[in-house]
């Protein structure tokens, strides 16, 4: 069951807007990310939910899309995320945030999987102006923006194919804008 949720759990960059994730539901994915491991059980991450329209505006101006496709500015109007949870870095708890990027993957993922597990998807973007976003959202300066998680209803179908003997893992879309992902096959990673 987890092998299920993790290939159907894609990075979505289109989503149905006319399906908001309700904010308890954001709070819920933070709940469960709390109970995954932390190194030296530290926890120094806080997080920011964002599910109304100005803030979703808002959090959106600050985030770079798909840097493999070119000319892709991001979802289109009527197909961008109902929802984020930002993961903030506690300077006050630890000093060095970049110590525990391991474990910010952890929380993503674990919130990702629990996404999709209701019926929901997202994209970790690490692409933003961190410093111009901390300042446009009001953190305050011990909260360091680390990670922006774009959630909501996934409006686009992600083709897993095999990679292609060119060795090329660049995601791509086709003709009809359908979004493939090679990937490298069990035979080539097991040493």
């Amino acid at each position: 069951m987890i092998k299920d949720l993790v290939i159907q759990s894609r990075s979505y960059r289109k989503f149905d807007e006319s399906v908001p994730i309700p904010a308890e539901l954001l709070a819920d994915l933070v709940d469960t990310a709390r109970f995954t491991p932390a190194s030296v059980n530290i926890q120094p991450f806080k997080y920011h939910i964002s599910t109304a329209a100005d803030e979703l505006a808002k959090v959106f101006s600050f985030t770079r899309w798909a840097r493999l496709l070119k000319g892709y500015d991001g979802p289109a109007k009527g197909e961008r995320p109902t929802g984020y949870i930002t993961v903030l870095a506690d300077i006050s708890i630890a000093a060095n945030p970049d110590r525990f990027r391991a474990d910010m993957g952890i929380v993503a993922q674990t919130m990702l999987l629990a996404a999709c597990e209701q019926g929901f998807g997202g994209c970790m973007i690490g692409n933003f102006d961190a410093e111009p976003y901390a300042e446009a959202m009001g953190f305050p300066s011990h909260l360091k923006p680390m990670l922006i998680i774009a959630l909501g209803k996934p409006a686009e179908t992600i083709y897993l194919e095999d990679m292609p003997k060119d060795g090329q893992t660049a995601y791509y879309r086709d003709e009809q804008d359908r979004h493939h992902v090679p990937k490298r096959m069990l035979k080539d990673l097991l040493v």
